[in-house]
């Protein structure tokens, strides 16, 4: 291999003559290969606003719901970036006794928000000022709370919901009056030891507003509006809330002073009473429910948590406080990944949606209300609504993460890149610099698809029919298609926009033929790999080579990133008698390579001895995963979606040939996977039992409108990437088949998934091995595979 460039460029080519002596001259530092990446920190594009026509489509989404009787109406505001780039009322505020247009300063019952907004800020404020620690026993705070083995309870268990203690008070008893409650709050008894499990609880923060009170020496209300909502100027927010404000109110439900449930003689109509029963038997002013707000105030408070804990010069609290109320804070046992207060990720993060990262955070409340904040993206979603009105029946829980989704889909434009790196630019930019001199008087036949991008978007395509003294001649199509949109085998075609014949690889012949290739130059290969040793695009580039090596033609291949990272490697080799299309040499399923660096090792291994050129990518290090290059995702094919998507695949692309769906046909593939005769839940509990690092299980339920099991209901799993650097990806799908394999002995074809993750672990699986042990013993095999590669690698970590 050697390199060569033009005078003052930094960029150059890599190219491997046939019988030529491998040198490697590119690569100065010592490359370094890991089981993980090294996390990166974030920083943000600046310039680049929404989308606005990706967010008009939230319209659709609620009007939607209120024309299904869902809701009768909803506030929706998008901060992003320092400005609200969405706000619009929908619907109406009021139905009964009369009709009342909703507004953009319509005031809600924000129920569980109080939780957030208020109570975990105002406890936050305390610790800040040395008065509270969250490791203080309750107890010491408030006397007696420590009969009937309460006595170990933190503020932080309370705070992270695993305290033991019961979701409410018994709703069906009324009782009247703040003390009282307090009362009932100490002499509870645990339901389970403190700090095994997460449950939900109302008399966790009815017992932090006490303390926040007992301890700052004011009532609770009084020490929220000082301390946070003056200081903010969030004028429109706050417990029993004024006549000012009256008619602007969304009202709730009928109920009766102190009744649950809501309705029957004496119920009426709640405006600006609290609708929480156990709330408004305490005159409206509790740590758990109580608080009424606007969509601009609560944007406010998302803004100020985005900025490190200050709004408009007034710090409200500290950035390191902003950091431990926002991150993890439940034990590692727990599945349910909640903040101080606040939702990451657990069984009540529906309103995250499904784009979000783990990151984020939020919380919804009972009335139909939801705040989700992504620092990363420094976004804010605030939705508002009185879905209980005006008699309890309403149904937001879809639709706030389908809004959460479309503001997320907005976002143009975030590089997730280390502090100081610059951005990716792929190979065709660097072809493209060089004003494609290396393919001068060329006749070229282009094997792409969609992915074949420059970094400006410019398609690969358009860029060499356009290159001047380049004469494109014909394209080839991989699987899925010169636009990949396919899932079928592919006939020849012709490009709309060039008029250039289009040949499928993926079709009668997954190989050019000779009349294919006659009257070419030069074969241009840009395709975008997923990283996977059965990702079909790596097998369509090397038999390409082969019949350009046959027929003296030389190969150009415009690199790109390896979308996982390049660091990691994972799973057994390929037995050699199992080579072919889903593998073209014996290597691991994550095999850490870009497709530049499958070209000089397939060319050198697999002896194909071609006349190969391969135009790096500048600034792309092997440590750095898709979504931190800079780079616009582009879905390698239908069913890849998201970096996320393609994370798992190395494992649940392994077992898809069992009699599974595995997401196709679903919003989500290779996030999730099921069949009708799964149990979700079962299914769940033995995969969290195993505490696989940087993911989570959750039962699910979906039908799949293509694909396995197209049409019927299956129900499974749902996988949630917790820390991608950690993710044992291909052990995940030797865990889930182990389980299925131990749980289903007869319905799960365990031999169908033989073929991509490998006989040999199918059959250690089938004589009981642990899971974790045979992973433990690709150890030698992906030890191997750094050591036969290390030659053909072109970047630094």
């Amino acid at each position: 291999m050697r390199s060569f460039s033009g005078a003052g460029k930094r960029w150059g080519f890599l190219t491997f003559r046939r019988s030529a002596a491998l040198v490697v001259v590119a690569i100065i530092a010592c490359v370094v290969w890991t089981s993980s990446g090294t996390a990166a920190s974030s920083q943000t594009d600046s310039d680049a606003g929404p989308d606005a026509d990706r967010l008009r489509r939230i319209d659709d989404a609620v009007e939607q719901s209120i024309r299904e009787g869902r809701l009768p109406g909803a506030v929706v505001l998008i901060w992003h970036r320092g400005q609200t780039v969405y706000q619009k009322a929908f619907g109406h505020r009021a139905v009964s006794p009369r009709l009342e247009r909703a507004t953009t300063d319509t005031v809600y019952d924000v129920a569980s928000l109080t939780k957030v907004i208020a109570t975990t800020s105002a406890v936050m404020i305390l610790v800040e000022e040395g008065r509270l620690r969250l490791q203080d026993p309750v107890h010491r705070h408030l006397a007696g709370f420590e009969r009937h083995e309460k006595g170990d309870i933190t503020v932080e268990q309370l705070l992270t919901h695993t305290s033991g203690l019961r979701p409410d008070f018994p709703l069906e008893e009324e009782f009247s009056g703040y003390e009282t409650a307090i009362a009932m709050a100490i002499d509870e008894r645990p339901e389970y030891v403190p700090g095994t499990r997460f449950l939900y609880s109302d008399i966790n923060f009815i017992v932090l507003g006490e303390i926040v009170a007992r301890v700052s020496g004011m009532p609770f209300g009084e020490f929220v509006a000082q301390r946070l909502l003056e200081p903010m100027g969030m004028d429109d927010t706050g417990f029993n809330p004024s006549r000012r404000v009256w008619d602007r109110i969304a009202p709730t439900e009928p109920c009766r002073p102190l009744g649950w449930p809501c309705g029957g003689p004496g119920a009426t109509m709640l405006r600006g009473t609290v609708h929480d029963p156990t709330a408004r038997r305490m005159g409206g002013v509790a740590g758990h429910a109580g608080l009424f707000s606007t969509a601009s105030d609560l944007a406010k408070f998302g803004a100020m948590l985005v900025s490190g804990g200050t709004y408009e010069g007034v710090q409200i609290l500290s950035p390191l406080t902003v950091a431990r109320m926002t991150t993890p804070a439940t034990p590692r046992a727990v599945a349910d990944t909640r903040g101080l207060g606040w939702d990451i990720d657990s069984r009540f993060s529906a309103n995250r949606g499904d784009l979000f990262s783990i990151g984020s955070y939020g919380l919804t409340g009972f009335t139909g209300t939801s705040i989700w904040i992504d620092s990363e993206t420094e976004t804010v979603v605030v939705f508002l609504s009185n879905r209980v009105h005006p008699d309890g029946n309403g149904d937001v829980t879809a639709l706030r993460g389908r809004v959460a989704t479309l503001a997320a889909a907005a976002i143009k434009r975030v590089s997730l890149v280390p502090t100081g790196a610059p951005d990716v630019s792929p190979g065709i930019d660097t072809l493209r610099l060089d004003g494609f001199a290396s393919l001068a008087g060329q006749r070229v036949g282009l094997v792409t698809n969609h992915t074949g991008r420059a970094s400006d978007g410019s398609t690969t395509i358009g860029l060499l029919s356009a290159a001047p003294n380049v004469e494109l001649r014909r394209l080839f199509s991989p699987e899925h298609g010169i636009r990949g949109e396919l899932d079928t085998a592919i006939p020849d075609g012709v490009d709309e926009l060039t008029g250039v014949t289009v040949h499928s690889l993926y079709g009668d012949t997954r190989r050019p033929t000779s009349a294919m290739l006659d009257g070419l130059d030069s074969i241009v290969i840009d395709l975008q790999d997923a990283g996977a040793r059965f990702y079909t695009y790596a097998a369509t580039m090397a038999y390409v080579m082969e019949e350009a090596a046959a027929r003296g033609l030389r190969v150009v291949v415009l690199d790109r990133p390896n979308p996982i990272n390049g660091m990691t490697v994972e799973g057994s080799l390929l037995d050699e008698t199992a080579r072919g299309f889903t593998g073209y040499l014996s290597m691991p399923i994550r095999h850490g390579l870009t497709m530049g660096e499958l070209a000089g090792l397939f060319n050198a291994e697999g002896n194909i001895d071609a006349d190969l050129q391969v135009v790096p990518m500048q600034d792309w290090r092997r440590r750095l995963w898709y979504d931190e290059t800079g780079l616009t995702w582009t879905d390698p094919s239908p069913n890849l979606r998201s970096v996320t998507q393609a994370a798992l695949y190395p494992g649940i692309g392994a077992i898809e040939g069992a009699n599974l769906s595995v997401g196709r046909g679903t919003d989500t593939p290779f996030e999730q996977l099921g069949a009708p005769w799964i149990d979700g839940r079962r299914l769940a509990a033995a995969l969290s039992a195993r505490r696989v690092a940087g993911v989570r299980f959750y039962p699910v339920a979906f039908t799949p409108t293509s694909s396995n099991y197209a049409g019927e209901r299956c129900e499974g799993v749902r996988m949630t990437v917790t820390n991608r650097d950690v993710l044992p990806a291909v052990r995940v799908g030797l865990e889930i088949a182990a389980a299925l394999h131990r749980l289903y002995p007869t319905e799960f074809d365990l031999d169908g998934a033989g073929q991509l993750l490998g006989s040999d672990n199918v059959a250690r699986l089938r004589a009981g091995d642990d899971p974790s042990e045979i992973a433990a013993d690709w150890a030698d095999g992906e030890r191997a595979w750094r050591d036969r590669v290390a030659p053909y690698l072109l970047y630094e970590p």
